[in-house]
């Protein structure tokens, strides 16, 4: 009953709402080297509500497995140009990108099976750490060249790892969102992750800051989830968000339909936490 409250109050407050348009491109990479923490469906769901809000979002599926790009009913398959192109062949991200169903804002960067194969041949390039930067400072300034808006959040979903596929990502970023599960071993994995975007930091992205922490998986009957949320809050109180989404049935049903959980289910619980997650981040200054 708690839950019905809270998410009817929700949908009264979002209702209509338009968010405002930041005032340059705030381009964030969702990481983190845990798998199963909630990485896609955050990056997918968080541009999907930001896209509903009226904003122009462009996802860049960097993770082989493409799952972000399932979810947003993007074709995947092997013979499309994809971001293995863009990073290993140099074509123009203009060239692969596809706009989502559903959402006339919403654009995204298809991933491939042939992106697995990029870590290695990446190795030998010179700047590799900087395809992907490289690759959207060209794509924004084609975008302005042929008169399109521009771009207010550029999401990037990474692979489970710290691979180069990552390092590109986080080199192009100015913003680091890391989804933590809320249970014990995902502190474990927060404070590795930190020293590694620290050395990132020192070496090749200055400017990189972890702007956000979103609590994904919450389940708040358990005192496990409430004691995880605290310590995360007690750490990082002014990183942490607010709003946490929670454990829902409705959000991993919805890739299997090609849809996000905001527009598969839009009153669902998951669709609404999403949503008030996406309205704190666009609310928060950019670093």
């Amino acid at each position: 009953m708690r839950q019905l409250t809270r998410d009817h109050a929700r949908r009264q407050e979002l209702e209509g709402l338009v968010f405002q348009s930041p005032e340059r491109t705030r381009i964030i990479t969702i990481a983190n080297q845990k798998g199963g923490v909630g990485k896609t469906s955050t990056t997918v769901n968080l541009a999907a509500a930001l896209a509903l809000g009226g904003l122009n979002v462009l996802v860049v599926d960097a993770d082989p497995q493409g799952n972000a790009s399932t979810a947003l009913s993007i074709e995947h398959h092997s013979e499309v140009a994809s971001m293995y192109d863009v990073l290993v062949d140099s074509m123009p991200m203009a060239e692969i990108v596809q706009d989502v169903p559903d959402f006339e804002t919403l654009q995204c960067a298809p991933a491939t099976i042939e992106l697995s194969g990029a870590e290695i041949e990446l190795v030998s390039m010179v700047a590799r750490e900087n395809r992907l930067r490289n690759a959207l400072q060209e794509y924004q300034a084609a975008r302005e060249e042929s008169g399109r808006p521009r771009l207010d959040f550029i999401l990037v979903d990474c692979p489970p790892s710290l691979g180069l596929l990552t390092v590109n990502a986080l080199v192009a970023a100015q913003e680091v969102l890391i989804p933590i599960q809320a249970e014990y071993y995902a502190l474990e994995g927060l404070s590795m992750l930190l020293r590694n975007i620290d050395l990132l930091r020192q070496h090749l992205n200055p400017s990189l800051v972890v702007s956000s922490i979103l609590l994904t998986m919450y389940d708040a009957r358990t005192r496990l989830a409430a004691q995880v949320a605290q310590d995360v809050r007690d750490h990082f109180p002014d990183q942490t968000l607010e709003t946490t989404i929670p454990r829902s049935v409705r959000i991993s049903e919805a890739p299997s339909y090609g849809q996000t959980v905001v527009s598969y289910d839009p009153h669902s619980t998951g669709a609404l936490a999403y949503r008030a997650a996406a309205k704190e981040l666009t609310t928060r200054p950019a670093p």
